[in-house]
């Protein structure tokens, strides 16, 4: 299997050449320092699509036959696969139907319709990228057109390739670990058959969301499986099912799988915002939300001196979505908590909770009275902002001691879902 990958590669990079941009790989100096080891990521932000999609949409569709170009093309995507598509489309001239979960930022979607020229029809379907697939499918079949797959067909693999051929001759020399972002596991197949087939002594990382780890869990299973609840939050790569072809090319090739939480990758996104310069989507800052920065999570083990390449997959996020980034990066860093408090239906009840409860440098960001339950007392939900995670302990403790009752309102629970 990843014989035959790895050999198509090569004519995929023939056939991208001046179709996709040759994207920067940049030493990054935060992860340097962070690390202790020589960090390089790969800018496929940069592209003219901003996102690595591009080059599997352009390879396949590019060896279609004069027949089906003419019938159109259809295909499914959370977003940057269709602007892969959509820009293909417009520069070969082909028609495209084009579906989208309704989970997809509104941003996304009018850069489809943007980058596809008028070659473009817009279908939403599904909350999530599988039920969109699935109405692509079936769309395809009763129109007789050419489904482009996001992950799952050997000609995008060999495409989504291409960037880390590109890479490591841009690098100039072989590194020591390669870690690249998970979604339905086309990308994380073809770079693990190309660097299997030249430079098997590489290691490499595949990273995936937490809330949606459909690689690792088809590797326990030792078969695809359905995901039956997910996180969408990392849209790029929310997928419930890995692709039949990428399981078996993940099976031979071995690459090492590992997952952060979506907070964690919150917190990178702002760390590249502020600090790089970068803009960043989540599924964009997933592979380096993974390294062992120090920060709050799970973190990979990586020696200290390694020359390490991460591919920044895409840049496609919305600027609206930053406020919920902030919010899921408190979180994880153990900086935002959630209470329902009971207060006494007397005069000063807040004023006390604020004066005896709260530390010198904790803020109230959220408050909602709920309802009057009883003339003793009457619930709210208060969101408080620690000044520093260390604190959390202090704070239980004034609460304990306060005589009112509270509770947290616990990551994970439905109410907790509903705040953010």
């Amino acid at each position: 299997m990843i014989e035959e990958l790895a050999a198509a590669i090569p004519s995929a990079v023939a056939r991208l050449d001046g179709v996709v941009e040759h994207t920067p790989v940049q030493y990054n100096a935060r992860l340097s320092a962070a690390t202790g080891s020589e960090i390089w990521l790969k800018r496929e932000d940069l592209q003219p699509v901003r996102s690595y999609k591009l080059r599997g949409a352009y390879n396949l569709i590019a060896q279609l036959s004069h027949e089906e170009k003419e019938a159109g093309v259809v295909c499914a995507s959370a977003g940057n696969h269709a602007q892969g598509v959509a820009f293909s489309c417009a520069q070969l001239g082909i028609q495209a139907t084009i579906f989208v979960p309704h989970t997809t930022p509104r941003q996304k979607r009018e850069r489809i319709l943007a980058v596809g020229q008028g070659q473009v029809d817009l279908v939403l379907a599904g909350s999530t990228y599988d039920e969109a697939s699935d109405a692509a499918k079936e769309f395809a079949a009763e129109e007789g057109k050419v489904l482009v797959p996001a992950f799952d067909d050997p000609r995008t693999i060999a495409g989504q390739a291409t960037c880390i051929v590109e890479a490591v001759g841009q690098l100039g020399l072989v590194p020591d670990i390669v870690v690249l972002p998970v979604g339905g596991g086309g990308l994380l197949a073809g770079c693990a058959a190309w660097l299997r087939a030249q430079h098997p002594e590489v290691r490499i990382i595949g990273v995936e969301p937490e809330g949606a780890p459909c690689v690792a869990a088809a590797v326990s299973a030792g078969r695809p499986v359905a995901l039956t609840d997910i996180d969408t939050f990392v849209d790029g790569a929310a997928v419930s099912r890995v692709g039949d072809l990428p399981f078996e090319a993940v099976l031979e090739a071995k690459p090492e799988l590992f997952r952060v939480p979506e907070g964690q990758v919150c917190s990178e996104m702002l760390a590249m915002y502020q600090t790089d310069g970068i803009i960043a989507e989540p599924a964009g800052a997933l592979a380096a939300a993974a390294l062992p920065t120090g920060g709050v999570g799970a973190r990979l083990h990586i020696p200290a001196g390694s020359r390490v390449l991460v591919l920044l997959s895409g840049g496609n996020n919305d600027v609206a979505r930053y406020s919920e980034v902030v919010e899921r990066s408190l979180i994880h860093e153990g900086r935002k908590r959630y209470f329902m408090v009971s207060f006494p239906q007397q005069p000063g009840a807040l004023r006390r909770f604020l004066d005896d409860v709260l530390g010198p440098d904790d803020d109230i960001t959220y408050f909602e009275y709920v309802k009057r339950s009883s003339r003793e007392t009457g619930p709210a939900v208060v969101g408080v902002e620690l000044g520093n995670p260390n604190d959390y302990r202090f704070l239980v403790a004034r609460i304990a001691d306060v005589g009112m009752e509270v509770e947290e309102i616990m990551y994970g629970s439905p109410l907790f879902r509903f705040l953010l």
